[in-house]
């Protein structure tokens, strides 16, 4: 599998059209899926959708009978975006999936954050992929598995436009 950290081409059009809006009041709904560390599936920039996720199968699950990752995702807690210079940004607030089995375990390495509330021209439209240093994972009862973003500023914001 390939994950390469991209915002996604297909964001930067919807951009444009005025399909996102990441504003904290009357926004839309952003989520995070996780993405498998052993399937085949290629990530990037080229990505469109949520669904490129679930079509190849490469959404990260809770093994052992546990639970605390879902389907889909978390949803994401926005931070309104602003300026600083010339880079406009954005970003979210830390996630947390908190796994519940004594067997429980999560393992993946990448993510991509997702429009949940377009549906035209692309339902669950993709905003950017993330590949995660090495293979992240959390076991067992209570064991979290965190999504710890950069700081929000113009020089680390998840989401930059410089």
């Amino acid at each position: 599998m390939t994950i390469s950290t991209a915002f996604c081409t297909s964001a930067k059009v919807d951009l444009l059209f005025g399909r996102h809006s990441f504003a904290n009041s009357g926004g839309a709904t952003f989520k995070l899926a996780l993405i498998k560390t052993s399937e085949s599936g290629t990530y990037g920039a080229s990505s469109t959708a949520y669904a490129n996720i679930t079509g190849n199968s490469d959404e990260s699950s809770v093994g052992g009978g546990g639970s605390g990752y879902t389907a889909g995702g978390g949803t994401l807690t926005r931070v309104d975006p602003t300026s600083s210079g010339t880079t406009a940004y954005t970003d979210f607030a830390d996630l947390v999936f908190t796994l519940s089995g004594a067997s429980a375990s999560l393992s993946s390495n990448g993510c991509m954050i997702y429009n949940d509330t377009i549906t035209t021209p692309t339902a669950d439209a993709s905003i950017s992929v993330h590949a995660f240093s090495g293979s992240p994972s959390a076991s067992g009862n209570g064991a979290t598995f965190t999504i710890q973003f950069p700081a929000a500023d113009a020089s680390n914001a998840i989401l930059r436009l410089a």
